[in-house]
């Protein structure tokens, strides 16, 4: 890491950033995988610096959350500043013109796994952080690295548990997703989803006999399209999204060996997005409805061992607007933009507003680069992002 006593020189400060970005793009932190040697190599740039930081983990410790502060050095402090981002990235497809994994600076443009979905932002957060333990802050700082965001937010709710128990439940949190630094104010909710089924098998001859985990797995699709209907009407007037309703997607369907043998197994993989929480409600409630007093009865007939499972993948909680928000109001300080806009896909803010922390999706880079072949991140994002951050600590400072 290059040294950063002052803040003179903007470009060392970018370089820094760029050189953080690459080391952190070459962890191949995809989701569910290990993330140790990710946040052990943040928490040594953070813990040189003087910083604080506790861990939680998953049942196997494989993957971890980190959380660090730089203390403040007022008695009086402001409200704490947390920047938050993920740390796993999406798996790679073939098609690559690079080594995913090893950022490739083209042009204007630096390229890599990550580089844009949302290591840019951590790495930028590293970048800048000598220099808030340089100052005489006002208000802590806190980093947040998280596992496996991109799987319905897994990490996060271990971390806000702990956030919880250590009464750290007021501040102002800046989600650094991709937005090309625009404020994003609101998102619908994303709730995952994987239905098993288990059925009788035997001979495609005799289907009396058997009882076809794949047929009952098709009925139960065509109960979740039937829903999906119901979720469009039941869209408010005022919805702020596009679309304006809460929306449902069936993911995949898997099951069956041959032809001529009844599927004893299936399994589908299904999501909601959520315009409000009584969407998503409802919708387990027909379904489940559905499942116990239609479907399994008929499959236990045939064969009492029948079963069908429903598995939460995860439930992230929407992101509502709030007419007054302490976090808008301070990107728009920064940046001299007032406006807010919204998206349909989801991230952790509204794990961190449900606790009572004002929070904002603002960072670098474009959403409409992320999970591509050949995911960049413009460098000028970059330097923007930076000047975000020089912003934060002047607010953050005793005079």
């Amino acid at each position: 890491m290059i040294n950063m006593s002052t803040e003179n020189n903007s470009e060392l400060l970018f370089k820094n950033s760029v050189k953080i970005l690459i080391d952190l793009i070459s962890f191949k932190t995809i989701s569910g995988e290990d993330n140790n040697s990710l946040i052990d190599y943040c928490d040594n740039i953070l813990k040189k610096l003087g910083a604080t930081s506790f861990r939680t983990f998953d049942n196997d410790k494989k993957r971890v959350n980190l959380f660090a502060t730089i203390k403040s050095k007022s008695l009086n402090s402001k409200k704490p500043i947390i920047l938050s981002g993920h740390t796993d990235v999406v798996p790679v497809s073939k098609g690559w013109a690079t080594d995913p994994f090893k950022a490739t600076i083209k042009g204007d443009k630096l390229y890599g796994r990550g580089s844009c979905d949302m290591k840019g932002f951590i790495a930028c957060t590293l970048a800048y952080a000598p220099l808030y333990s340089n100052s005489n802050l006002d208000r802590d700082i806190h980093f947040s690295f998280t596992f496996d965001e991109e799987t319905a937010c897994q990490g996060a709710p271990i971390l806000i548990e702990e956030l919880k128990k250590r009464d750290i439940k007021e501040g102002i949190c800046i989600v650094g997703e991709p937005t090309n630094m625009k404020i994003i104010d609101a998102h619908k909710g994303c709730y995952e989803y994987t239905t098993y089924f288990k059925g009788l098998a035997g001979h495609s001859s005799t289907p009396h006999k058997g009882v076809s985990a794949v047929e009952y797995a098709s009925r139960y699709v065509n109960k979740l399209l039937e829903l999906r209907k119901k979720l469009k009407e039941r869209a408010p007037k005022n919805s702020i999204f596009d679309p304006v309703y809460s929306t449902l997607s069936i993911g995949g369907i898997f099951g069956g060996i041959a032809h001529n043998v009844i599927a004893d197994k299936c399994h589908v993989n299904w999501e909601t997005r959520p315009i409000v929480k009584e969407d998503a409600i409802f919708l387990n409630q027909e379904l489940d409805s559905y499942t116990n007093e239609i479907l399994l009865p008929e499959m236990k007939k045939v064969f009492p061992n029948s079963s069908i499972e429903k598995k939460i993948i995860g439930e992230i909680v929407g992101f509502d607007r709030e007419e007054n928000s302490e976090a808008c109001e301070l990107i728009s300080s920064l940046t001299g933009d007032n406006s807010r806009q919204v998206v349909s896909f989801g991230t952790e803010a509204g794990l961190f507003q449900e606790i009572g922390i004002s929070t904002v999706v603002c960072g670098p880079g474009s959403i409409e680069q992320a999970h591509k072949i050949d995911e960049f991140i413009e460098l000028d994002e970059l330097k923007k992002c930076l000047k975000l951050l020089k912003g934060i600590k002047e607010k953050s400072s005793l005079n």
